[in-house]
């Protein structure tokens, strides 16, 4: 996969733990969820931030089942949250991830980010992806200010996309 401009992708987060987010490094490490601590927030840890009730995030574009050629436009639509970029900690709020031909990651880590795992930390709603030609299965995944998933998680259908 070849981003066609430059990314709004930020830095992959480091085997080491450290989370590199916004050009900070945060030297904390992850809180094990519990059922005493799923829905608390705190700056110093990876805890999973709330989701409110009935937020949703979903594809604008392209729709289940269509054949597009590259570059490859896709727009994120989202209810009940607002995007804010990566950093940014506010009530019910986060960031799109893209889920390009993988499986939902880890729900209680940071999102990977690497080639199957984007990240539009800038707050971006869309992108233009060139993509090999074929099928791609596509799904969305907000995370939190540091990246990680919330509790509970809130993520799109998957659609199938076929690139000719």
């Amino acid at each position: 996969m070849r981003r066609s401009h430059p990314g709004p992708m930020l830095a992959a987060i480091a085997a080491t733990s450290l989370v590199v987010s916004c050009g900070k490094e945060a030297t904390e490490q992850p809180v094990p969820v519990s059922e005493d601590n799923a829905h608390a927030t705190t700056s110093t840890s990876m805890q999973r931030t709330a989701s409110p009730d009935g937020a949703a995030v979903f594809f604008i574009t392209p729709a289940d089942g269509s054949i597009v050629a590259n570059p490859v436009v896709i727009e994120f639509g989202i209810s009940g949250m607002a995007v804010v970029k990566a950093g940014e900690q506010q009530q019910d709020s986060g960031h799109h991830h893209l889920i390009i031909d993988a499986d939902i990651p880890d729900l209680d880590a940071p999102i990977p980010a690497d080639d199957h795992y984007v990240h539009f930390g800038d707050a971006s709603t869309s992108t233009e992806l060139t993509l090999e030609p074929g099928q791609h299965t596509l799904q969305l995944l907000l995370g939190d200010h540091l990246h990680v998933p919330h509790e509970p998680a809130v993520t799109s259908d998957p659609i199938t996309i076929t690139v000719e």
